[in-house]
């Protein structure tokens, strides 16, 4: 180490704003991260690892391994740089960029900042040594001629693939992996003998033992034979390890498991809220498993009084145990067809933390008092111990309560008093939320039907009734109402932020709706409500399903975040995910704080602070992303394997989306999505307006647009890529032809 003398700063006795917290997480704490930037800028040049401990007085080899550790996370967080002299240095240059790599099929790629600024253009020759899901630190070389920011790269500061799988190909003496991800353009060469016993076309999982460079594609050998290429299964297969989907159970998670039995301790019911006698309900699918919320309302002078009792989780996952990790490791259950890669193991997700019907469970329990316009006037928190009084369908609910359902009403009849009221007080809530302006676009989920083999026999849609919708209802009362016991509280936790349109999605939404004779009212910041009104405006239109896409496609993604920025799209100032802990992370977070304040401690000491959430926040929203795309991958095998004996067929259907390249439709009532290549629309030259969301026939004058209907013909199916091509057959006459004014002809230009 560099001697005490030769030190440019003197640390060691400088008070750590943030000793209580590391002291918290540790038992023989270091200098927090704010600490060690605030050295490194003090001292106005890098600083090599022994220059930072010396400058704290770092000697305990158990203290130097630590500051090691963080020093690495931070580099890996970017906070930090790592240049060739082994120095740390800060990353505080503007043009510097810091962020995590998106790649592309064609080759090319973005940056994703972590800042949250707009992506930065990668090409393919600064592709070469990344691949998809790596950081790195990029430096701001110009503009594209898209007027996007383009990078390059400075350093790779964290290789995120080690293992990709994919389907193995032998050509002409060289053995290689084409990743099924299709952010990955790059294929695997396979070092010599390190196929195995693998081969021709099978499913492999190979293990990159050389990363890229620019000079060379990565090498790799193969570490796992999945199986053959249409074995039942091996979509869900693939896309768990394309992308990295954690599904098995650390054995140190598994034995710490071992003592839980399906019975809840006496113990553990001691100094709660005895729930037993209230007839608390579930209400789920008729194929849900898990039951992590249960409901009870009972009408009072000033309206009614709801509860809404959430599964305990957090009295059984404990901070930083095995269990902790792999649930924070996983963020969130994913659920393909008919199969569930669960958050937590069976015995909490299907037992212990279920709210099954006739057992005693623990649960945090959501009280409100609502008036009679639907307001709430006073929520508390507490917790309890129930035993759900039954296990109740949408569907049956919706037989009582809406259709009046004799049988059904006769075998609920101890629980009808309370059903009625849940409905009364649902009805109310919802004239509340239209009144604020919550967002309710009616949009078409689909279900998978099965038969032997997993082959599909036919694809459904979901119908939501106003069972899913009450519960719905309820569900975000509580979660606003867990935001707003924690802002009071001013503990770190993370919320789900929904911010509203980004400015250059705002104008194309209104040119296109200027296009139509539309406005959407609230000038440069439109409410929920301007966007409520509008829908409401439109919905005897027969372009309205084109409007409302429109509509839908300008909002932000959600996210999670500690930063207090509202949601958007329910018209609220704050809110949190409390409602379902079994399978999302932030719900158990969000739990952890609320206990935190029932029993009385301080803030100072909560085991997070603002930094953890914020990282946590971008694991679980990151997580989040990965979960969806991993099962719209399955979902779009799916279709396509159920679309390959229909080549030749002609369907009607819907232009869902509509690109510089053609146009992607939906077929109705088979809910499959196929694309209609540009070069597949006749002898004109098309021009793509991205505002209007068509395509332009220069000649003809024949337009395409977003929400037209059109008949088309299955011309091609591709499992591999998991597309499906489409040719047009022919254009409904509803659809309207192109306003376009005269003007000198251009050059023309396929497009």
């Amino acid at each position: 180490m560099t001697s005490k003398s030769k030190k440019s700063v003197d640390f060691s006795s400088t008070k750590d704003p943030y000793a209580q917290r590391e002291a918290e997480k540790y038992e023989n704490p270091i200098p927090s991260r704010e600490l060690i930037l605030q050295l490194i800028e003090q001292s106005g040049k890098p600083l090599r690892r022994s220059d930072i401990a010396d400058a704290f007085s770092l000697a305990d080899e158990e203290q130097i391994e630590a500051l090691r550790r963080r020093l690495r996370a931070m580099e890996r967080d970017g906070q930090l740089l790592f240049n060739r002299a082994q120095q740390y240095c800060l990353v505080n240059n503007k043009d510097l960029i810091v962020g995590r790599v998106i790649g592309h099929a064609d080759g090319f790629g973005f940056i994703k900042p972590d800042d949250g600024s707009d992506d930065l253009f990668l090409s393919p020759r600064e592709m070469n040594p990344l691949l998809h899901n790596d950081r790195a630190l990029v430096r701001i070389v110009g503009v594209d001629k898209k007027g996007r920011r383009e990078g390059a790269v400075v350093e790779i500061l964290e290789r995120n693939t080690h293992q990709v799988v994919g389907r193995l190909y032998k050509e002409d003496g060289f053995t290689y992996v084409v990743p099924d991800n299709k952010n990955m353009a790059q294929t695997i060469l396979i070092q010599k003998g390190g196929a195995g016993k693998a081969k021709q076309g099978q499913i492999v999982i190979a293990e990159i033992v050389e990363q890229p460079t620019r000079l060379r594609q990565p090498i790799g050998r193969i570490i796992e034979i999945l199986g053959d290429h249409l074995a039942p299964g091996m979509e869900i297969e693939m896309a768990i390890h394309s992308y990295g989907l954690p599904h098995k159970w650390p054995e140190e998670l598994l034995e710490e498991i071992k003592p839980l039995t399906d019975d809840v301790p006496e113990s553990a019911k001691e100094n709660r809220v005895d729930l037993r006698k209230t007839p608390l309900v579930t209400i789920d699918g008729e194929d849900a498993r898990d039951f992590d919320d249960a409901v009870f309302c009972q009408k009072t002078p000033k309206g009614w009084k709801l509860l809404v009792a959430i599964a305990d989780v957090s009295h059984y996952v404990d901070i930083n145990t095995a269990l902790d990790k792999e649930a924070q490791n996983r963020s969130t259950s994913v659920y393909f067809p008919e199969q569930v890669i669960p958050m937590l193991p069976e015995i909490l997700s299907n037992g212990l933390c279920s709210l099954n019907p006739q057992v005693d469970r623990l649960c945090m329990v959501c009280e409100m008092l609502i008036d009679h316009q639907g307001q709430v006037i006073r929520s508390r928190f507490f917790e309890g111990v129930m035993s759900s009084r039954a296990r109740l369908t949408y569907t049956e609910v919706a037989k009582v309560l809406v259709d009046g359902d004799k049988a059904l009403t006769e075998k609920y009849k101890s629980l009808m008093p309370h059903l009625q009221q849940l409905y009364a007080l649902y009805k109310v809530m919802r004239i509340s939320r239209e009144q604020r302006g919550a967002m309710d676009f009616d949009t078409q989920e689909t279900r998978i039907i099965f038969g032997p083999d997993r082959k599909i026999e036919k694809i459904v849609p979901v119908v939501r009734n106003d069972a899913h919708k009450l519960i719905e209802e309820f569900m975000i009362t509580a979660n606003m109402a867990a935001a707003r016991y924690l802002n009071n509280k001013k503990i770190p936790k993370l919320l789900r932020v929904h911010e509203g349109p980004s400015a250059d999605k705002l104008l194309n939404l209104k040119i296109f709706l200027g296009e139509l004779g539309l406005r959407l009212e609230g000038g440069a910041k439109p409410t929920p409500l301007d966007y409520m009104h509008l829908i409401e405006s439109i919905k005897d239109r027969p372009d309205a399903h084109l409007i409302q896409t429109v509509l839908l496609r300008s909002m932000s993604q959600a996210v999670y975040s500690p930063e207090l920025k509202g949601h958007f799209g329910l018209a609220l100032d704050a809110y949190a995910h409390f409602t379902s802990p079994i399978r999302r992370y932030p719900d158990l977070l969000v739990h952890r704080a609320i206990r935190h304040c029932l029993q009385g401690k301080s803030v100072e000491s909560f085991h997070y602070g603002v930094p953890d959430m914020i990282r946590l926040g971008e694991h679980c929203s990151a997580n989040e992303r990965r979960a969806d795309d991993a099962t719209r991958d399955v979902i779009s095998w799916l279709k396509c394997e159920y679309m390959m004996d229909k080549v030749g067929e002609e369907f009607p259907g819907l232009i869902s989306a509509v690109t510089s390249f053609g146009f992607f439709v939906e077929l109705a009532e088979i809910y499959v999505e196929g694309l209609v290549h540009i070069s597949n629309l006749g002898q004109d030259y098309f021009h793509f307006d991205p505002t209007s969301h068509q395509l332009k026939g220069e000649r003809t004058h024949i337009n395409f647009r977003l929400g037209d209907k059109v008949k088309v013909k299955v011309a091609r199916v591709d499992l591999d890529e998991k597309k499906i091509d489409f040719e047009l057959v022919l254009k409904q006459s509803s659809a309207k032809k192109a306003n376009i004014s005269k003007k000198p002809r251009k050059r023309r230009n396929k497009k």
